[in-house]
């Protein structure tokens, strides 16, 4: 979780909103990423997805198994869609999203019985210090006007 930290500021830098992920299998790093929509002019480049992505290319495999995707903000429905279809095991979250975030607070999606892959969910890993990095990326964009 800590380089999903290191990985949303470093979005946070560059403009983004800072939310970081990191893939692992089989105890190695295979993807990572931060939000790039507006870097990318894409709206699916959030950091879920960036990490997949390379996670995917890097295994030569749409599918994830045994995978732990670490982020610092819990997912959004489109992001808990793509970790189903990929098939990532786990899930390890930092911040609650209390406006879209699917996992836990608008829903529990991965508990769906039309799934046909389940995932391990644990939530509030480093929550304080995931939450407070979002805190203050909106502050400063507030105070800037």
């Amino acid at each position: 979780m800590r380089l999903a930290l290191a990985l949303a500021a470093e979005g946070a830098a560059l403009g983004e909103v800072p939310v970081g992920a990191v893939l692992v299998q089989h105890g190695q790093v295979i993807g990572q990423g931060f939000n790039r929509p507006i870097i990318d002019s894409d709206p699916s480049a959030h950091a879920e997805m960036v990490a997949i992505r390379a996670a995917a290319k890097a295994a030569s495999n749409y599918r994830l198994p045994g995978s732990t995707l670490y982020v610092t903000l819990e997912p959004c429905s489109m992001c808990a869609g793509l970790i189903v279809h990929s098939r990532v095991m786990r899930v390890v979250f930092g911040a609650l999203e209390p406006k879209a975030g699917i996992v836990q607070s608008q829903g529990q999606f991965f508990g769906q019985g039309f799934l046909n892959h389940r995932v391990i969910v644990e939530g509030g890993v480093l929550a304080e210090a995931c939450g407070q990095i979002l805190s203050d990326f909106f502050k400063a964009r507030r105070a800037k006007g």
